[in-house]
């Protein structure tokens, strides 16, 4: 039985007429003792431990193509199997969803760290030890560019990215108050805790890879066709994922490589990347520059949004980071312009990371947000409040649900907002200045076609299986909820089986939309479920009751195990439809961050943080609010902490590695407040939820960076703010 639904309309709250009370409730993830305790395997952990090992041999050059390598040598040394420099080696990792084979052709190199052979051996410090000394020949180039702002770099307009609506130009002329401001941010990691790996096998002619990879479906196919074969010959497992934020949406090196050299080698191979080709060989954030107008009338209405940026990636990639995804849809505003530009550079591919666009977007608008409010005299909260539209300011459409006033109120009012003195560097404590910052968070919203098999077995336990993969998000619990909630049964009779290219294909975990995209799917399956179930009870499922295992219509109650007499399976499918362009999906929220700078040292701490946000039905309070802390916690990073330095000279990153690349770590982060706003969206999904894992960061590195000017003054337009940025301008004790 399949249940279908394509999302054209919108969809009734029908969760909330069930009663077993697991939806929206602080549930601990299932896999959480799991993963504490080294009980569940990342892909790195898996096979007999007898598996050839493979260890990259990468690119020392910037650009150019590799004349030769000399396996011979490297076939002499001790333990070495196989030196693979196959053609299908990857150049470039996947981007997300690319659902092909990516850029590939080892013999061109682009960028410094890019893998061009494997090194197989019977142990790790065999292979390492090849791989550091084959000789390598190349022919370099002598025109790669490292750096995305030297004037030699080629700058792309792609069709479709630029927009102007009204007379910008005019509109900041004849403005009362305006600002014309640059800010640059640097290239970032995701970080994630484990690193990319796979460990392959074959079985004749059929695959199996267990790898660290967020989109199984699109990962499928990407690597059947990088190999040249039929995606029903490869199966993909992930039960568990040490975090991606991105970086393991599309295949990484490691996949190919190791599925290639377990099919010369005809035996299984693991291949894990070290933390320094994490770095260097999969994805980074792209650098920005960004250049952001804004302008208001003497009542404090905008009149003036411009928005240009540009971006940076490797020649032949697509992908850019649409850094103006919120300035589209956030404000107020009717003269408006854009332009987005991507310089070709010779770094590391650039592909998605949390948050893409808006992450990085929303650290340049929020700031300058903040700027035109000190200008006009406005508070910070007022302005934004001001200019909140009626309707989508570019296009018309309505909002499928927001809050996003309500935010910015019940946040100021919860922070204390109404106690910052507006006027910067007059709070201190000792030789410390305190400052209090806000910035807003919007993120899109989206629905992905997703697919789900549920099983209600003859003993009332159920299964759940997708192909979804859990990050570190808590799919595997908020899944077994929502079947747990239709079901009428306790989450302890509830299996959920994720991370299987053998089971039915969900949406991957990204974009925020796996969540309400997959659980939508295992809602179908269960609605479809329980009009079996009242078929058996001759009944209607509307008067259908099912709590802890007891079903109940008009005056009959029924152990749920003695109505059934054989297993009964349903699979649900949603894809999007009509409701998804009909109006603008997003979710909204405000940050408010107090932050202490030494008049010294420039040292910054982060005080507190609060968000506030309004993402339509919360699913299992703990694990949004687990995600919103993430995300905040991304946010001090963007701030204060991480980017990625690369040698001009060849565009090699320095600090490849968690020691010299600065998260934030536990003393950096003060206690955070989140709060969700009681919402539903009927125009989302059926279950009327929106995403929260990327709406968190979202602006939240602005309100840090808005919060230091208020301390002392200084604005940092040049993200991190770094204390070296803020010594020369520190006001004296």
């Amino acid at each position: 039985m399949t249940a279908h639904l394509k999302m054209d309309t919108t969809h009734d709250a029908v969760l909330d007429d069930m009663v077993q009370g697991v939806i929206g409730t602080e549930t601990v993830r299932s896999d959480g003792p799991l993963k504490v305790t080294g009980q569940a395997p990342y892909a790195g952990e898996t096979g007999e431990g007898t598996e050839a090992v493979g260890v990259f041999v990468r690119a020392t050059i910037a650009k150019g193509r590799v004349a030769s390598v000399n396996k011979a040598d490297a076939m002499k040394m001790a333990g070495v199997l196989a030196v693979i420099t196959d053609a299908r080696l990857l150049r470039n990792p996947a981007q997300g969803t690319a659902n092909t084979a990516p850029i590939q052709d080892p013999s061109e190199v682009a960028y410094f760290g890019q893998p061009i052979a494997l090194v197989v051996a019977e142990t790790f410090e065999q292979a390492r030890h090849a791989a550091q000394n084959i000789p390598i020949a190349y022919e370099a180039a002598t025109d790669a560019v490292t750096d995305p702002l030297d004037g030699a770099a080629r700058i792309d307009r792609p069709d479709g990215k630029q927009m102007e609506q009204g007379d910008i130009e005019t509109a900041m002329a004849e403005a009362a108050f305006s600002v014309d401001a640059t800010y640059t941010t640097p290239s970032q990691n995701s970080a994630a805790m484990e690193p990319h790996a796979t460990v392959a096998s074959w079985d004749d002619e059929h695959l199996t890879v267990h790898s660290a990879l967020q989109m199984l479906k699109y990962n499928r196919n990407e690597l059947a066709d990088a190999l040249g074969i039929s995606p029903d010959k490869v199966r993909i497992l992930a039960p568990y994922v040490g975090g991606g934020f991105g970086s393991k949406l599309g295949l990484s090196p490691d996949v190919v490589a190791a599925a290639l050299a377990a099919k010369a080698l005809d035996r299984p191979v693991r291949v894990v990347l070290t933390r320094a080709q994490v770095f260097e060989a999969t994805m980074r954030r792209s650098s920005t520059l960004q250049r952001v107008r804004l302008a208001v009338d003497d009542q404090g209405d905008l009149t003036a949004m411009g928005h240009d940026a540009i971006v940076s990636n490797l020649p032949g990639e697509t992908f850019s980071e649409a850094v103006a995804l919120a300035t589209h849809f956030l404000y107020a505003g009717k003269n408006r312009a854009y332009a987005h530009s991507i310089a070709r550079v010779n770094r590391t591919c650039a592909g998605s990371m949390r948050a893409p666009g808006e992450a990085v977007g929303m650290l340049a608008l929020e700031n300058a947000m903040d700027e035109l409010a000190h200008k006009a005299g406005i508070d910070p909260v007022a302005l934004r409040l001001r200019n909140i539209p009626d309707v989508h300011p570019e296009n018309g459409k309505e909002y499928s649900s927001r809050r996003f006033a309500d935010c910015l109120t019940q946040g100021a009012a919860r922070f204390g907002w109404d106690k910052r003195n507006p006027i910067p560097g007059k709070t201190r404590d000792g030789e410390w200045l305190i400052g209090l910052g806000m910035a807003s968070a919007a993120r899109g919203n989206i629905l992905k076609e997703s697919k789900a098999r549920v099983i209600l077995h003859a003993d009332a336990t159920v299964t759940v299986e997708t192909d979804m993969t859990d990050i570190g998000t808590g799919t595997y619990t908020i899944l077994a909820q929502i079947a747990g909630e239709m079901l009428g049964l306790p989450l302890d009779r509830i299996a959920v089986k994720l991370g299987d290219t053998d089971f039915p294909t969900g949406a991957g975990s990204g974009g925020s939309w796996g969540a309400s995209s997959v659980g939508s799917a295992v809602f179908l399956a269960c609605q479809k479920l329980r009009s079996e179930i009242a078929d058996l009870l001759n009944t209607d499922s509307v008067e259908l009751t099912l709590k802890d295992g007891v079903a109940t219509t008009g005056n009959v109650q029924k152990q749920l195990s003695e109505a059934l007499h054989a297993d009964l399976t349903a699979i649900g499918h949603i894809e999007p439809g009509d409701a998804s362009d009909a109006v603008k999906h997003a979710g909204f929220g405000a940050h408010f961050a107090e932050v202490a700078v030494n008049s010294v040292t420039g040292e910054t701490r982060v005080r507190r943080m609060l968000g506030v946000f309004s993402a339509g039905r919360i699913l299992n309070a703990q694990t949004a609010r687990s995600q919103c802390h993430g995300g905040m916690i991304f946010g001090v990073g963007a701030a204060l902490t991480e980017e990625l330095v690369h040698d001009a000279r060849d565009g090699h990153i320095v600090n490849h590695n968690l020691a010299e690349y600065h998260v934030p770590v536990n003393l950096d982060i003060p206690q955070l407040d989140v709060v969700f706003l009681e919402e539903r969206d009927a125009w989302a999904n059926p279950i009327q939820s929106k995403g929260v894992g990327e709406l968190g960061i979202s602006g939240a590195g602005a309100a840090i960076t808005n919060a230091i000017f208020n301390a002392t003054g200084i604005r940092v337009r040049d993200y991190p703010a770094t204390l070296d940025k803020l010594l020369p301008d520190l006001p004296d004790i």
